[in-house]
């Protein structure tokens, strides 16, 4: 055909630009928003693990809010380092396999665009995401842990708001004192406390004890020097600004000091004040432990991670013998942004191949690549760290790995594509036993049809074995994406102790099976909350509640079968937390402890040294045999509950338990009955026994033990036994709430999800996904708010437990009655 003189020669290719410009931005955007949701997803799932952490040293330090955003801020890039990878993966592979599976994949090839067109694009893709995360890994990350680690000290080193609880002995204050106070009530510039024991222990066989009726508690800077006193209380000063100088000015009103020689019991001295001034050090939080230190030569900074990359770059290239642990620090900061780039390599042709499975052959594959290439990437890392290969070697191992893999599959794709739902010699026999399993409950679906019943029960029908059977999958799918996800993460973190301990395969397999319980126990919420709005948001996008609705269900309807489900979920929670959880956690912190390196935990502890009697009576002991019920070096302090002055003080070198007359024989001791501040008589005695002091051995036979391993009623029983010993249970309360109440959080989540999905389904599941981010986010900041409240007394535990659940439930039963029927 003859071309016509005014016809641009370029025009079929213009056309044909045209077209590949917007299939490109097609599918860059189809990649794009699977894959930043996918990360989103992962990192919070991460991030969980702190929420609780992080709040309550907010809410403990009363932090202000540019430092609550500083905290969340600095906790994500650490998240990040393995989380973009991740999110690449997922976005090429559930990008890639939703167009397979539409048969645009098939379209675009019919029309000459084959695997080159998306291997460019996904590449551009890959490239953002490796310059994103590498930006993260040689300068967020390392910047991030140096700032938080700085601003959780300046937060515990600035602030003086911890929270004493009434009938508590703390021994953290500092390792040389013990406070005991009976009662706490607000004052307007701290707090007023009533009935106040402080022990100096200095001297472990004969304490120092200051006894005062009143104490006012402030968050001013300790004073040097007692004033307005008979007797200076003697106290450790520090000067404002040092390290750990944070005090509570304790001021002390009518009080006494009780001194004794312990090398001559008979010179007792009591000093009294009307008022005088004490500097008590305020606790510190504990510090999460980090999973491997820094080896030698690190200088400043307290872990690896927070090294930054250049002087990581001089400490690795030194000659020192450290070096070799900074050169595979190093090369792992490079080697984890290249994740994304032979991950992208692999999920092509994979992605392009899952022509039937969808979007659900993308989750199962993201979970099976995830797997392998940590897998690799620890092998490789843990052979660089025992000296059997190099660390350029050994931390490479697994981005080569698949990088090799990756070019054969993209080789191929376009001469012999391998489709994945057609690998049937592989699974022939388990596809046969689907289809015989199938057919068999298809034929009992026409039985159940065709039956005549005397009672038409209308439930449960085929609809709601469609809901369930689609709603059961995607649960499936997501829980088992975040258990992989859990598992990889705690393996990455504990893999420095599993190499230096030389940890047995078999120690890590039992301790990763103890660890999955939990994981689905916390991660349950989360999962009925992306699986209700993933269902549903697919059923409103193919207009199947349109039909629903046009033949005369009604949405409640349509689902009752899920609701019903996710409220028989919080009782199998519940169930499983009582019968199973509890040992399957008891035995997870054994191994932890193997893999660690420590010696195994017992979980009597009979060295708990302060303990309150069930009367007046406070008893302290520097040894105690539970075998033989035996005590060393054991003090007894009676008081008058209403003066809260001493009214007899005992010691014994030794006290052991009689059977035969139910009491303690004390032996080589001394007695001291005092009338006010005046020593009405003292008396020494070789054995001697006291009816009164009538606790027995098992009162002092504490167990000590978490409250995740424990069961309700074991953990409401331990409640009231140290409550009665007076040790803090203010945090076993709020937990003792949390056993009915997280559980119910399943429901709450279904009948919220229910309505955002029908709302959002018009844009499909990955709107669900998003919105279940959000929700997930804003539950989990509210719960966590609220626990570490009540962990320091500033909400009651019912309260901090329930609230959560009460005002989710409230919002996701308002929105439910809003939605069209």
């Amino acid at each position: 055909m003859a071309q016509s003189p005014g016809e641009p020669v370029t025009a079929p290719y213009a056309t044909l630009t045209f077209k590949v410009r917007i299939l490109t931005k097609y599918i860059l955007r189809e990649v794009l928003w699977h894959a930043l949701i996918g990360a989103a997803l992962f990192t919070f799932v991460i991030f969980m693990r702190d929420v609780g952490r992080i709040l309550e040293l907010v809410v403990r330090n009363s932090a202000p809010l540019p430092s609550v955003a500083e905290i969340f801020l600095f906790t994500v890039p650490q998240a990040l380092t393995f989380t973009i990878p991740m999110g690449v993966l997922v976005g090429i592979l559930i990008g890639l396999s939703r167009l397979a599976a539409d048969s645009e994949v098939t379209a675009m090839r019919a029309s000459g665009l084959g695997a080159r067109l998306f291997l460019k694009v996904v590449a551009l893709f890959a490239l953002m995401a490796w310059l994103l995360a590498l930006t993260n890994q040689l300068y967020l990350a390392p910047l991030s842990s140096e700032s938080l680690a700085r601003l959780q000290d300046r937060l515990k080193n600035s602030q003086a708001s911890y929270e004493v609880q009434p009938r508590v002995f703390y021994e953290d204050f500092n390792p040389n004192y013990v406070l005991y106070v009976q009662d706490v009530s607000a004052a307007p510039n701290g707090a007023l406390w009533k009935g106040i024991f402080l022990a100096d222990i200095s001297t472990p066989g004969a304490p120092r004890v200051t006894l005062a009726q009143r104490g006012i508690v402030s968050r001013e800077p300790p004073l040097q020097n007692a004033k307005n006193g008979r007797s200076g209380i003697p106290g450790k000063h520090r000067h404002p600004g040092e390290p750990g100088s944070t005090a509570l000015r304790l001021h002390l009103i009518n009080g006494s000091q009780h001194d004794v020689d312990p090398k001559s019991p008979e010179q007792y001295q009591i000093s009294t004040f009307e008022e005088t001034d004490i500097s008590i050090p305020v606790p510190e939080p504990e510090t999460p432990e980090v999973s491997s230190s820094p080896p030698p030569g690190a200088g400043q900074w307290r872990h690896i991670a927070e090294v930054p990359t250049p002087a990581l770059w001089r400490l690795a290239h030194a000659n020192d013998p450290g070096a070799r642990w900074f050169a595979i620090e190093l090369h792992r900061r490079f080697a984890l942004p290249a994740a994304c780039l032979v991950l992208a390599l692999v999920g092509i042709p994979l992605g392009l191949s899952s022509r039937k499975g969808g979007k659900s052959t993308g989750f199962v594959l993201t979970i099976l690549l995830v797997v392998l290439y940590y897998f690799a990437l620890l092998t490789g890392i843990g052979l660089a760290r025992q000296g059997r290969v190099a660390p350029a070697l050994g931390v490479w191992m697994a981005n080569t790995l698949f990088f090799v893999a990756g070019a054969w599959l993209l080789w191929r794709v376009d001469r012999m594509p391998l489709e994945i739902a057609s690998l049937r010699p592989l699974w022939l026999a388990l596809k046969g036993r689907i289809r015989d399993r199938r057919q068999r409950r298809r034929g009992a679906f026409q039985r159940k049809v065709s039956r005549r019943y005397f009672v038409n029960t209308r439930f449960p029908q085929l609809l709601d074995d469609y809901v369930l059977r689609e709603f059961l999958t995607y649960l499936g799918l997501i829980l088992a994406t975040f258990i992989v996800l859990s598992v990889v993460f705690n393996v990455f973190e504990l893999f420095g102790d599993i190499l230096r301990n030389q940890v047995p395969a078999v120690t890590l397999a039992a301790y990763l099976v103890n660890a999955v319980p939990g994981s689905v126990y916390l991660l349950m919420p989360l999962a009925v909350l992306i699986a209700v709005l993933v269902t549903f948001g697919l059923m409103q996008k193919a207009n199947e509640i349109t039909a629903m609705k046009a033949t005369g269900i009604s949405i409640y309807r349509a689902v009752t079968p899920v609701l019903l489900l996710a409220a028989v979920i919080p009782v199998g929670l519940f169930l499983f937390d009582q019968f199973y959880l509890p040992r399957a956690n008891k035995r997870q912190d054994q191994l932890w402890n193997a893999i660690k390196g420590r010696p195994p935990q017992t979980y009597l502890r009979p060295d708990r040294k302060w303990i309150f009697g069930r009367h007046s009576t406070i008893y302290y002991y520097e040894f105690f045999d539970p075998d033989r019920d035996q005590f060393g070096g054991v003090s007894v302090f009676e008081f008058d509950p209403k003066s809260f002055e001493f009214t007899r003080r005992l010691y014994a070198a030794r006290a052991h338990w009689e059977p035969g007359l139910g009491e303690w024989v004390f032996q080589r001791g001394w007695q001291r009955d005092f009338q006010g501040a005046a020593i009405r008589q003292y008396r020494t005695f070789d054995v001697a026994a006291f009816a009164e002091l009538a606790e027995a051995p098992p009162y002092f036979k504490k167990e000590v033990k978490q409250s995740s391993e424990m069961s309700y009623q074991e953990l409401r029983k331990y409640i009231r036994d140290l409550q009665q010993s007076g040790f803090d249970v203010v945090r076993l309360r709020v937990q003792l709430q949390k056993k009915f109440a997280f559980p119910m959080i399943t429901l709450v989540m279904a009948v919220l999800a229910i309505p955002f999905a029908l709302s959002t389904g018009r844009r499909g599941a990955l709107a669900g996904v998003a919105t279940a981010i959000g929700i997930a986010v804003i539950y989990w900041i509210t719960s966590g708010l609220f626990e570490a409240m009540g962990n320091v007394s500033q909400l009651p535990a019912m309260l901090a437990a329930w609230a959560p659940d009460v005002i989710f439930g409230f919002a996701g039963g308002y929105v439910m009655l809003k939605v069209p029927t």
